[in-house]
């Protein structure tokens, strides 16, 4: 997402916003080619819902809005929230091997997320050779 800002988890805030950065962009000037960056990537909402006691809360506080948008969303500790109201979704379980290793499950839902984890998955085995 060419986002290089430190990305840290907002526990005590629920939600950090990183704007997404500018897309370099060719544009034909004077009969020459020029970079221009016109436009931005999408921005990134991070959440961390550890802290939601009630998980009706989500839809108190307005941010089912950053759910139907055009930015990529986030969510630490999405089991604190009843998002299953979300029709499409990537789900990733991180669990730990142990001190050194991590797993990840990915669980995708909906034509979107199902066609990019396909795509993940072909990426992952031609780069590892499995």
């Amino acid at each position: 997402m060419g986002i290089t800002t430190t990305i840290s988890s907002p526990t005590f805030t629920i939600l950090k916003e990183y704007p997404g950065q500018p897309r370099a962009q060719s544009e034909r000037i004077a009969g020459s080619w020029s970079t221009v960056s016109s436009q931005r990537g999408p921005a990134l909402y991070h959440f961390d819902l550890y802290r939601l006691e009630d998980p009706d809360e989500i839809l108190d506080l307005g941010f089912e809005d950053y759910f139907s948008g055009s930015g990529v969303c986030v969510i630490e500790w999405a089991e604190n929230a009843d998002i299953s109201w979300l029709p499409e979704r990537l789900a990733i379980h991180l669990s730990v091997i142990n001190e050194t290793e991590r797993r990840l499950r990915f669980i995708a839902t909906g034509t979107v997320y199902c066609e990019l984890l396909r795509h993940l998955q072909k990426q992952i085995y031609a780069s590892t050779g499995f």
